[in-house]
């Protein structure tokens, strides 16, 4: 005579509990509590972060798709935080379209930073690498991180200039932002052409966002992007 496999107490028990149970997510809490082996969560792992030269190469790897998130930033910030709770204006390298180029952040932005919100909904960084000329970068909301890219028709002019540039000039303008005339900040820009070899090592090539190709904004623009920011 065959005898059938009997499953273990505890997994009767929490079947029974299961079946009574009034609601999904109380069958579901009972079910981790009862076999917690089934589902644990995992953190993702921090990879100890790299100076070349004047940047900042910080990641974090993701354990399931063996890809990290990377951050490759200005060791000095264009602007700094007003408070404890503020976000300070950071020059970054990201890939946009498949290239490498600069770009102006101030990340996880909170109701507390008003004033890099209003550059998210009406401002403009002006960026230069002397003695190539200036070019705008228009501002937005990506998340909760203010973000000022250059347009489609920059981006190859800001990959070449970012590589080989020895500084590099920002002024923030617009509400919340500087006015015309005022002084640009002046960063130092050393070894940059490793730093962007090491970052493009852990991040694939089209791995961004596309190259933002907005102009001017619009009333209905602006209360989008107030809706937006207030509203996640």
């Amino acid at each position: 005579m065959t005898r059938t496999a009997t499953a273990p107490a505890y997994l009767r028990a929490t079947t029974r509990a299961t079946t009574r149970a009034k609601t999904p997510a109380v069958a579901l809490a009972l079910l981790l509590a009862a076999a917690p082996a089934l589902g644990q969560t995992q953190t993702p792992a921090a990879i100890p972060p790299e100076e070349i030269g004047s940047w900042r190469l910080s990641c974090v790897a993701d354990r399931m798709t063996d890809r990290a998130e990377c951050q490759l930033r200005h060791r000095e910030p264009v602007e700094r935080a007003q408070g404890a709770s503020g976000s300070s204006l950071l020059l970054e390298a990201q890939d946009r379209g498949g290239r490498l180029v600069p770009v102006v952040t101030a990340r996880d932005l909170s109701l507390d930073g008003a004033q890099r919100g209003l550059l998210a909904l009406t401002g403009t960084a002006q960026l230069r690498f002397p003695p190539n000329r200036h070019y705008d970068m228009p501002c937005g909301l990506e998340g909760r991180s203010l973000v000022c890219a250059p347009k489609a028709e920059d981006l190859a002019r800001a990959e070449q200039e970012l590589a080989s540039a020895g500084s590099v000039l920002v002024r923030m303008m617009g509400f919340g932002g500087g006015a015309s005339g005022a002084e640009p900040v002046e960063l130092r820009l050393e070894r940059t052409r490793d730093a962007l070899a090491r970052y493009r090592a852990r991040v694939p090539e089209g791995s961004g966002p596309a190259a933002s190709a907005q102009g001017g904004l619009s009333l209905p623009d602006i209360l989008l992007r107030m809706q937006r920011f207030f509203g996640n």
